[in-house]
């Protein structure tokens, strides 16, 4: 069986390189380094040995991904060909080695190969010990070229590597800065561990792309955000401030909340949320968006406190929801049209809740809900099963039936009678509001924002004819009214 040896050159010194190493390579029948782009590399040459690189791949790809599994694909064909085979690569072969990882999938099924790791010093052995970072503390290692997938960690040290040439590090920078701020201060390192040539020197991330002297051998370190007062927040901070904030030195108000007393704030910033979405203003959104998940992680925090959940299992449990709730996405379920989806969400979501009857199905709409939004989403889960006009007039009869029994009780002295025939009527509204695809909820919204402007220009054009609204009559009032309506009227026909 043809023998194939993985062995690793060291971060760069000579000193580094392992005896173990320099003596596969003597006894090989073919020596192939990935790249002779090595400070190692005329070290190998007094020692005899004769190599070839594949240093011809990175000209003839387009992507980094493509040079390592082509020279992946290309040392296992030659393997075959030769008893013993090294293929070298710069640091240790399992640490940022992405050719190596290729050789390995590949091989998996390869019975005329057999593959030995020779183990090396990697370089991040050498930052290690360059910077004196203990890992004990917790240290991540980072490909700078996959930052999409592999995201930082702030609570620890982190490595990034890869990091080419000033093209990479400028979107290294832009993306840390997502995380930690434009002026985070970092460690850029070159040639770590080789005497003479190692270059190390920490500066403001916004800077790292301004070093004309980054290369093939640089890497960055990130050291662990310590204090709270950051350029950058993530969920974890607001965990932690809220933490902060319900502990003994915290602040008494907040102390003094439970999940009844929060009630009314999360509808509250739930309204100003979509005040924001509605003035289409993009900046208040953010900060709307933010008082809501405030809400969300301080209920959190004291059901933590209680021993009921904590942060981590609401974020678990929507997580499973979601998953649970699009087959079609996470499954294999073929689902190609939004009715066929939100028939299939209906039905899963009575199976999680348990929902045994229509009936059951209705009082799951809670009962807390805006009344307007309530009638909408009742009215149609009931139609979902037949029971619904046919046409939009059958519902427009309806209100007209419901006005003429409130005409019949308005007078009357039986409150609970007004009230009810009062429901009715707004109810049978609804309906027909349905029928014509139209939300009740913002409908009514818009027709308030209507009357606020008329009523505007009540007051504003009174106050130019010296009166006051308090001292006309009813009748001067609305010919104002029907001038507003007018001018509105004029401006949407000039559109």
């Amino acid at each position: 069986m043809n023998k194939l040896f993985i062995v690793g050159l060291g971060p760069g010194s000579a000193d580094s390189i392992t005896l173990g190493t320099i003596e596969k390579m003597k006894n090989a029948d073919k020596v192939f380094l990935r790249t002779e782009k090595h400070p190692v590399v005329p070290y190998l040459k007094t020692q005899g040995i004769i190599f070839d690189t594949f240093d011809k791949m990175y000209e003839k790809s387009t992507t980094f991904e493509e040079v390592y599994e082509n020279i992946a694909r290309e040392i296992i064909d030659i393997a075959k060909k030769y008893r013993k085979v090294v293929y070298a690569v710069p640091g240790h072969p399992y640490v940022a080695e992405k050719s190596v990882e290729y050789i390995l999938n590949f091989c998996n099924d390869c019975a005329d190969i057999s593959i030995e790791v020779i183990p090396a010093i990697s370089f991040i052995d050498a930052i290690i010990g360059e910077l004196k970072i203990d890992p004990i503390y917790g240290l991540k290692i980072i490909d700078g070229l996959s930052l999409d997938v592999q995201k930082p960690d702030k609570r620890c040290g982190n490595i990034v590597v890869q990091v080419y040439d000033r093209f990479i590090a400028s979107e290294v920078k832009l993306k840390l800065a997502e995380v930690y701020g434009d002026s985070y201060p970092v460690t850029v390192i070159k040639n770590a561990g080789i005497p003479g040539k190692q270059v190390i020197e920490t500066i403001p991330l916004y800077m790292i792309d301004r070093l004309d002297w980054i290369d093939y051998l640089t890497s960055l370190y990130i050291p662990p955000v310590q204090t709270l007062f950051q350029e950058k927040y993530d969920i974890y901070d607001l965990l932690e401030i809220m933490r902060i904030l319900r502990s003994e030195k915290g602040c008494p108000w907040d102390k003094e909340q439970t999940h009844q007393s929060l009630e009314k704030y999360l509808v509250e910033e739930s309204y100003e949320l979509v005040d924001a979405i509605e003035k289409e203003s993009e900046d208040k959104m953010v900060e709307e968006l933010g008082d809501v998940l405030l809400q969300v992680v301080f209920h959190s925090q004291i059901a933590k406190e209680r021993g009921t959940f904590n942060f981590g299992d609401v974020v678990d449990g929507i997580c499973k929801k979601m998953i649970w709730r699009h087959p079609h996405v996470f499954g294999t379920e073929e689902l190609k049209t939004s009715k066929a989806v939100l028939e299939k969400w209906d039905e899963l979501k009575k199976e999680e809740k348990d929902l045994n009857s229509y009936t059951e199905v209705l009082k799951d709409v809670p009962r807390y809900m805006p009344a307007l939004m309530r009638s909408y989403k009742i009215q149609e889960k009931a139609a979902k099963v037949g029971f619904d006009w046919e046409r939009v007039e059958d519902a427009l009869s309806k209100v007209y039936e419901e006005l003429e029994e409130l005409k019949e009780v308005y007078k009357g002295k039986d409150k609970e009678k007004i009230i009810e025939e009062v429901g009715d009527l707004i109810f049978a509204v609804v309906n027909v509001a349905r029928f014509l695809d139209v939300e009740p909820e913002s409908a009514t919204h818009n027709t308030v924002e209507k009357f606020i402007k008329r009523f505007e220009y009540i007051e504003k054009t009174a106050a130019k004819n010296g009166q006051k609204l308090d001292e006309m009559t009813l009748s001067d009032m609305d010919k104002l009214w029907n001038e507003a309506k007018m001018n509105n009227f004029n401006k949407k026909n000039e559109k």
